[in-house]
């Protein structure tokens, strides 16, 4: 027969711990927590920047102005600062007014150069006549090949290189003046 309880409903005996469950949850659920934990201690803004002190990879596309190819090697030779981004990225034109205006008053001393991520050149020419500031050459990464070769995780990015065509450093996210300005600065730009 069955027992009730005082509600009137059939007892329900304790759980009973069953130590094989327990086990198997512990060895799922700490590995996890502790993986987690070590991440808490990363600055996920961070990034890895394995071609720092490398030589840049070799591209070439075509200039959005007039389809010309430009390629790497016409460039080596002046410091440059290579700026990865797309008209669909907001912090792309959170940063663009920066870039302009180094291009402007660094333009002599280093070479400034646009490479367009997944993105169409009709786009393209509405944001810059949107966004203003055609003060450096916009090259178009077709099959996102340069892309791919950098690395980039995402745009905006920005690799600053010297004269000899090795990367020095490389910026991930929007770039705020004064790092860019510190960065043109270590890559010989007077103004």
């Amino acid at each position: 027969m069955t027992t009730l309880d005082d509600d009137g409903f059939p007892e329900v005996p304790p759980p009973t711990l069953n130590l094989r469950a327990l086990g198997i949850g512990l060895a799922v659920v700490v590995p996890l927590l502790i993986l987690l934990g070590l991440g808490f201690g990363r600055d996920p803004h961070v990034m890895d920047k394995p071609l720092v002190g490398k030589q840049a990879p070799a591209f070439s596309m075509p200039r959005l102005s007039d389809g010309a190819t430009i390629s790497m090697e016409q460039l080596v030779g002046k410091p440059m600062v290579v700026n990865f981004w797309a008209t669909w990225c907001v912090p792309c034109a959170q940063e663009h007014p920066n870039l302009v205006e180094a291009a402007r008053r660094y333009g002599d001393d280093v070479q400034f150069v646009g490479i367009v991520y997944q993105d169409k050149n009709e786009a393209v020419e509405a944001w810059l006549d949107r966004h203003g500031g055609r003060a450096y050459p916009t090259l178009i990464d077709v099959n996102a090949k340069a892309a791919i070769a950098y690395g980039v995780y995402g745009v905006p990015e920005t690799y600053f290189i010297g004269a000899d065509g090795t990367i020095l450093d490389k910026h991930v996210g929007p770039i705020p003046w004064p790092v860019l300005d510190e960065q043109v600065r270590k890559l010989g730009g007077k103004s």
